[in-house]
């Protein structure tokens, strides 16, 4: 059978009309509305009423509703999740208005507020948690099955209108039609009908369209927040203005762990338009009528730390250092992925290789920095919050530990984010925590506003991890046992404590990718080597497949030279019982003319993937042996992603993921020596400007019924693929990710 693809080339996009916002009242209100939610066993009528009935309806209706139809025709559906750039505020409730046959002109989509835990992301346990790449395929099922249900209590409504069979009517977008007769109602007409049909059928998943009959998924359909963010109009959090509102600027200790113990604010005092100083859990913040009054009066503060923080000796490189030691020895680990026996299988092969592959910290980079307006009330048991976050429920959390409160006296307003990667999941979020204190302090509003310095000195990031490969290879040069031992400390422990209770001491954030699930090896043993935890960490795009692929394909490229294969041949004879990743790899190969040799550039090829999504990726470099600067010219990506929702927005994060990767193998490194950071900008933290960005060719091979984590999938085999491209052209090997040029230098050496 012949799939269906998508190629694509990189080239600029373009949006349509935005998203059309309104209050919660005028959600209630209009010309009438029907309202349904989703309960413990699908969908709910909640309310039908019309303009008189106002009071009934808000009374009965609660955030937890799916989605309103109106008398006018207008449609709202909620949006669960957070939109930080990758599309999810149009596409999830695309995904509704589907099942449902909306007209998309008319749906409104309204960002969800709150911690109701019946919106929770099924993947999460039913907390409001956007991260991993996981809303598309968490929610479709029941956003899907929400407007279905509708769908069918739609035309039981008209059939009973006009004393008809249900069977024989059909809907196009916005109305249901009797093809016999030419009869039309639109929904909105449907919505205000007294006789409204409330049973809601049991839908089976047979029950839901056929990708056939798909109007909206699997089409570009433009993005709704792009218009806003073009013209300037979108509001971030680091926008947001309320009246009375002062602004905070936070001093915080130097090194993690750390108070402190004497403070000299005079001087910050003494400055024109300040209004407090607050002493905060790890810093001092400056309250003043003005950002740069703010800035200004924490130059002044003359404090003393406390010197008792065991990660004032913590130093990047010698930590890694002894990282490495623990992953070469026999130090204690827990089994992450085990089949078989691999120790043994490779203690008894014909060959065996053995290495070391090293990466350092990574900073998350996201265009906007930590930014938070907080407004406490005089109790100080009440507040509203505007926040840019990836998890309503964890930053109600915050917000009612903070205040000692209960959720209901928390007011939270959702703002789109300039980014995030991971930045804005952690359980206690201290941005929000210090915008509570400071106008609890103050008796005011109060925006706290990091500084792009701020960001990355106290910035969370990608752990740094040592990953020691070992394999067996028989005399045909098939791998016999493959052993992956990661030496890192846990994520989850220190981000999430109350999860790693749960799942210690396997940690996911950690570990993913390391369990090598795409190649045909039957003696697997992936390993855990928790590592103690030197800086503040936290997930960064496609976790630890970020750094586990680069050693795992930089590793198999270098068993494929010890048995004296092609890398693309060796990973082929691996891949038999994997139809997918063989099609990949022939097809990237077909991409970018493998076999062909160049003069002056050479290929590398890898291949990986993130939770059930593949990519085999191919990049071509050049390399100026003076300087030590390697470039990637070009970079050829076939990716099998499952059921693609939207074609053009799935295709700008793989390429996405691709410029990440290519930044993180080439340029980011955070170096912490005695405890601080001493990156302070984007001076000393390089990421990868445009025009060093290679030229990226995608193509989208679509399998199966269902989305698969299209978000991170086209990081992971980046760095592994420059890695080996350098190998192909030099000889040479590069095992410490980021390639810097000083490290490509000693390695040409």
């Amino acid at each position: 059978m012949t799939r269906p693809r998508l190629i694509h080339q990189r080239t600029p996009t373009s949006g349509a009309n935005g998203n059309v916002p309104i209050s919660r009242r005028e959600l209630l209100t209009g010309i009438g509305a029907l309202t349904f939610a989703i309960g413990g066993s699908g969908l709910q009528t909640i309310a039908n009423a019309a303009d008189e009935d106002v009071t009934g309806i808000e009374k009965n209706t609660s955030p937890n509703a799916w989605l309103t139809i109106h008398g006018d025709g207008a449609i709202d559906i909620i949006f669960p999740s957070t939109e930080m750039g990758q599309g999810s505020s149009t596409y999830l409730p695309m995904m509704l208005a589907e099942e449902l046959d909306a007209d998309w002109a008319r749906v409104r989509i309204q960002q969800l507020n709150s911690d109701d835990r019946r919106f929770g992301n099924p993947i999460f346990g039913g907390f409001l948690y956007t991260a991993g790449s996981s809303g598309v395929y968490a929610y479709m099922p029941p956003m899907r099955m929400a407007g279905a249900q509708a769908r069918h209590v739609l035309i039981a409504t008209a059939a009973k209108a006009w004393s008809v069979p249900a069977k024989r009517l059909h809907t196009a977008p916005g109305k249901v039609i009797d093809p016999e007769t030419g009869q039309e109602l639109s929904y909105g007409e449907l919505a205000v009908r007294s006789d409204f049909v409330t049973a809601i059928p049991d839908l089976k998943t047979a029950d839901l369209k056929s990708p056939d009959d798909f109007r909206l998924i699997g089409r570009s359909v433009p993005r709704r927040d792009i218009p806003s963010k073009t013209n300037g109009t979108a509001t971030f959090a680091i926008d947001v203005r309320v009246s009375e509102m002062l602004y905070a600027a936070v001093l915080r200790a130097p090194v993690e762990g750390e108070t402190p113990a004497s403070i000299d604010d005079q001087t910050a005092k003494s400055t024109t338009g300040v209004v407090d100083v607050v002493t905060l859990p790890d810093g001092i913040a400056v309250v003043a009528e003005t950002m740069w009054a703010a800035f200004e009066a924490r130059d002044g503060l003359n404090v003393t730390w406390t010197s008792t923080s065991a990660l004032r000796s913590a130093n990047s490189t010698q930590d890694l250092e002894a990282y490495a030691t623990a992953a070469e020895s026999d130090a204690k680990a827990a089994v992450w992925h085990e089949t078989g026996d691999a120790k043994s299988k490779i203690l008894n092969a014909s060959h065996q290789l053995s290495n070391t592959y090293k990466s350092d910290y990574a900073y998350h980079a996201q265009l906007e920095p930590m930014a938070v307006v907080a407004s406490v009330t005089a109790d100080g048991k009440a507040a509203e919050i505007w926040a840019g976050t990836q998890t309503q429920s964890w930053t109600t959390a915050t917000a009612t530990s903070v205040l000692e409160t209960s959720a209901d006296r928390i007011k939270l307003n959702m703002m789109t984010m300039g980014g995030s990667f991971g930045r804005r999941t952690a359980l206690t979020q201290e941005y929000v925590r210090d915008a509570l204190l400071a106008s609890k302090a103050a008796g005011r509003p109060v925006k706290v506003v990091w500084t792009r310095e701020d960001d990355l000195k106290f910035g969370w990031f990608r752990p740094t991890a040592a990953q020691r490969m070992s394999a067996g290879l028989d005399n045909s040069g098939k791998v016999t046992g493959w052993h992956h031992r990661v030496a890192t400390p846990s994520v989850i422990a220190y981000f999430n404590p109350r999860r790693w209770e749960q799942v210690e001491p396997k940690d996911i954030i950690s570990m993913r990718g390391a369990e090598n699930k795409f190649y045909d090896f039957a003696d697997v043993l992936a390993e855990h080597v928790i590592a103690e935890r030197r800086a503040r960490i936290i997930p960064w795009r496609a976790i630890g497949a970020s750094y586990t692929a680069f050693a795992a394909e930089a590793f198999m490229d270098e068993l494929a030279a010890k048995a004296g294969k092609d890398p693309l041949e060796f990973r082929i004879s691996h891949t038999a019982n994997n139809a997918s990743g063989q099609r990949l790899l022939r097809t990237v190969a077909k991409m970018a003319d493998w076999s062909r040799r160049r003069s002056d550039t050479a290929l590398g090829l890898a291949y990986a993937g993130y939770g059930n999504a593949q990519a085999a990726g191919i990049a071509e470099i050049r390399l100026n042996r003076e300087t030590g600067e390697i470039r990637v010219e070009n970079f050829w990506a076939a990716i099998d992603a499952g059921l693609i929702i939207a074609p053009d927005n799935a295709l700008n994060q793989i390429e996405g993921g691709i410029v990440f990767g290519v930044s993180s193998a080439l340029k980011e490194q955070v170096t912490i020596v005695d405890g601080e950071v001493e990156e302070q900008n984007f001076g000393d933290y390089q990421i990868l400007r445009a025009n060093v960005t290679p030229r990226i060719t995608v193509e989208l091979i679509r399998d199966g019924p269902e989305p698969l984590q299209v978000g991170e999938v086209g990081t992971p085999m980046v760095a592994p693929a420059i890695a080996n491209a350098f190998a192909r052209l030099t000889g040479k090997r590069l095992r410490h990710m980021p390639f810097t040029p000083e490290r490509v230098l000693a390695a040409l050496a």
